[in-house]
């Protein structure tokens, strides 16, 4: 297979834990927050109450944000990314490389467990979308050509993401 080829081929599978066919239709999203079970399930119009607007595009309405534009692309402080919408963690500054894509860019997540995959066919083509584990906020896609060890990218939404940094300011 020459590299043209490879390219064009999604990620290879996840596991099945974490795997989630396509569509998402208008079904409430999960959501960690008062709930025992960690699934307490919010309609669009609740995410809706509490995201900023263009978060909500993002997250809820699987936006993407312009390349170029969002807080992360450029940013390099040591630790943690979290989900901007549960807090879940999902990845590490150790992982983040600049993939020159526009937008943040990791080789791995925090914990695969944290991560969903989704088959995502919009546009004519065949992509991997990400979306948070624990409460299904889109995240972005993952790509085959990132960096040694994992040769991923995953290409994340810095609206879908805040940095532990940023969590001590509010």
């Amino acid at each position: 297979m020459d590299d043209n080829q490879k390219q064009q081929q999604p990620p290879p599978p996840p596991s099945p834990s974490n795997k989630r066919q396509e569509g998402s239709g208008g079904e409430p999203r999960r959501d960690p927050g008062n709930s025992g079970d960690g699934a307490r399930a919010r309609t669009p119009d609740e995410w809706k109450e509490v995201l900023e607007p263009d978060r909500y595009e993002v997250c809820i309405n699987h936006g993407t944000e312009p390349p170029f534009s969002g807080r992360y692309n450029g940013y390099s402080p040591d630790g943690g990314y979290m989900c901007a919408c549960c807090r879940a963690e999902l990845f590490s500054s150790d992982a983040k490389f600049d993939s020159g894509s526009g937008w943040p860019s990791f080789w791995r997540p925090a914990s695969e467990g944290n991560i969903e995959y989704v088959q995502d066919t919009s546009y004519g083509m065949t992509r991997t979308e990400v979306n948070c584990g624990r409460c299904g906020a889109h995240l972005g896609h993952v790509f085959d050509d990132g960096p040694a060890p994992t040769n991923l990218r995953y290409c994340i939404n810095s609206l879908s993401l805040i940095h532990e940094s940023d969590c001590r300011d509010e």
